[in-house]
């Protein structure tokens, strides 16, 4: 079975140690990822901004790229979410490219979704004494329906102090081209969303979009809060190898 990474722009150009983890962790389970080289950006800031053709094109690089996956995961839901729920509008025009565009859809996975819903793990067996809290981004938690599993990861990860996030469900202003074309409401809404991590005093944010996280850390760091931020994988990954070394 190939089960191939889908490392999203974000990932691959700025935080690479995010597909790393979750590469490492995954390992553990005896899955080796494969990373075709031809994949590229999902389409979705061409789309977001009314680029329809761009964005197809972008589309049928990813949907070539992973041809002969049986599984893509990607650390990121907005990226999943523009696979299933907008390559099917990009092309339902061609019933050829739409059905292509389908089957990538049925097999692509954001991290925490697959490794609850298709591996069945929800204890990987880590170690996190740190005080946590999570942010739910909106296209994963909203579009693509992952709500409960990183919460699942995370509650069987021993000695973390899990802190509610309050007003979780509020977006964080990042948006995509959202933050460029409206960057006054985008810094107010994170400005919002950074007083709400520092009401609940944890050392660590957690979430699955690293395109929310940079946003929300971006502006924490700007107002001096001394917040850890990191992806789900991260935490995952350094929680086992502490658990590990404590073994």
């Amino acid at each position: 079975m190939k089960i191939s990474l889908f490392a999203t722009c974000l990932s691959d150009a700025f935080f690479p140690r995010v597909s790393e983890a979750m590469a490492r962790l995954l390992a553990r389970y005896g899955i080796r990822l494969t990373f075709p080289e031809g994949q590229t950006c999902c389409g979705q800031p061409a789309f977001n901004s009314g680029y329809w053709v761009e964005a197809k094109e972008a589309a049928r690089r990813l949907i070539d790229a992973f041809r002969d996956s049986d599984y893509v995961i990607a650390p990121s839901g907005s990226c999943i979410s523009m696979i299933h729920h907008h390559y099917p509008a990009l092309f339902r025009d061609d019933p050829a490219e739409l059905r292509m565009a389908r089957e990538l859809a049925e097999k692509s996975y954001e991290f925490s979704q697959f490794l609850v819903g298709v591996l069945g793990v929800s204890d990987v067996g880590a170690r996190f004494p740190h005080r946590v809290t999570y942010h739910p981004s909106c296209h994963g938690s909203r579009l693509l329906g992952v709500k409960d599993e990183p919460l699942t990861l995370l509650s069987h990860v021993r000695d973390l102090d899990f802190v509610p996030l309050p007003f979780a469900e509020d977006c964080c202003g990042f948006g995509g081209t959202f933050a460029v074309k409206m960057a006054d409401i985008s810094a107010a809404m994170v400005t919002e969303k950074a007083d709400h991590v520092r009401e609940t005093e944890a050392e660590v944010l957690v979430g699955l979009d690293m395109g929310c996280l940079m946003n929300i850390g971006g502006r924490m760091r700007h107002r001096g809060q001394a917040v850890r931020v990191m992806h789900l994988a991260e935490l995952l990954y350094e929680g086992v190898r502490m658990a590990d070394e404590r073994a």
